[in-house]
């Protein structure tokens, strides 16, 4: 039988574990000491099918093991391609959970039937029905802002106003954005397309492309680096980079985050644009009370402020408390729409900046 590397691994790891046990005393003490300590035999691991390739991330999977026994047995890679492989794999795959930054992808996670429902009074109380999936084939893990980031030697907050707005003569050549490829854009479209129609996105997305200060390049953090650098005025762009460039060890990168400012759009309108990242139950998961015990950890309130404090994310956990860089940018109002219609437009948003020239 082929199996992965990871389970190579493992079951080498088990065997080994299983040898040891049978050459030791077998005194009642000793199995009194067996049975206190946390093990990671093949029943007590959960394997996590992951786009997202945080270092708190496996952080916190290291501290739920430390504080259960339960291994964690990860396989990071691109979204689209680890739904194709939970589809390819049928009945035959040993992922338990699903993760994923993209409310659109986890509603197509959704509608190719490789998730399942997930029963937690624990997670109910964890996380408000919003940032949960109608039916709860996903729960919500941390959610981001899709902000404008603005220079603030050259714009006042008081310049701006809404995600529209940027369209307008006064941001010509000064908007900054990454590629239409971009997930993040993708989903702000598709969230447009739904609260206002396909004419009214159309109008904005090819708006922002004659207002580019430059073609669309890199990330968002490299949005930031062009406003400091004068390339442009103002870029769309997510709060947790902000937060990543003002802790970064580069003092290149901290001085990019204190020149620029953080505004929430839309405030007197449908409000601000808000992703999700989240955590699905496989279809087919062989440790399923193993995973929802995780997703039960990765939303309490200790892994919230830890997630929150280490990557600059918002918490879904209302009780869990914020960063105070997160604090410091104020509160604001949440565009609110169902996730799943940002899965249904991603197509059409696609369509469009195609059809704008948002490369």
């Amino acid at each position: 039988m082929n199996l992965p590397k990871i389970f190579k691994s493992l079951l080498a790891g088990t065997v080994l574990t299983i040898g040891l046990a049978g050459c030791g005393p077998t005194s009642s003490n000793t199995e009194d000491k067996a049975a206190s300590t946390p093990t990671t035999a093949k029943n007590q691991e959960v394997n996590v099918y992951t786009a997202r390739h945080y270092e708190v991330d496996q952080e916190l999977y290291n501290k739920f093991t430390a504080a259960t026994g339960i291994k964690v047995n990860v396989v990071k890679g691109e979204a689209e391609e680890l739904i194709e492989r939970l589809k390819r794999e049928g009945e035959s795959t040993q992922a338990d959970l699903f993760v994923t930054v993209d409310g659109g992808v986890l509603a197509n996670a959704k509608q190719n039937d490789i998730l399942q429902p997930v029963t937690s009074e624990t997670i109910d109380k964890n996380v408000p029905k919003n940032l949960r999936d109608a039916d709860n084939n996903w729960i919500g893990l941390a959610t981001r802002a899709r902000i404008i980031a603005y220079s603030k030697d050259r714009v006042s907050p008081d310049q701006l106003s809404t995600y529209e707005d940027l369209t307008s003569d006064k941001w010509k050549g000064k908007v900054l954005a990454r590629s239409s490829t971009s997930l993040y854009n993708q989903s702000l479209l598709a969230s447009f397309i739904e609260l206002n129609g396909e004419e009214k996105a159309e109008q904005w997305a090819k708006g922002i492309v004659n207002n580019f200060a430059r073609q669309p390049d890199g990330g968002d953090r490299d949005q930031a680096k062009a406003i400091a650098a004068g390339t442009g005025d103002v870029a769309i762009m997510n709060t947790y980079y902000v937060g990543l460039l003002a802790n970064s060890e580069d003092p290149e990168e901290v001085k990019v985050a204190n020149n620029i400012g953080v505004f929430f759009p839309n405030q007197e309108t449908n409000g601000t644009h808000v992703n999700i990242s989240g955590m699905g139950l496989t279809k087919h998961s062989k440790n399923k009370e193993n995973a929802i015990k995780l997703i039960e950890y990765m939303t309490s309130v200790e892994a919230q402020e830890f997630l929150s404090a280490h990557n600059y994310e918002f918490p879904v956990n209302a009780n869990a408390k914020k960063p105070e860089l997160l604090n410091s940018w104020g509160d604001f109002k949440m565009q609110e729409l169902n996730f799943d219609t940002l899965g249904e437009h991603n197509k059409k948003a696609i369509e469009i900046f195609n059809k704008t020239g948002w490369k």
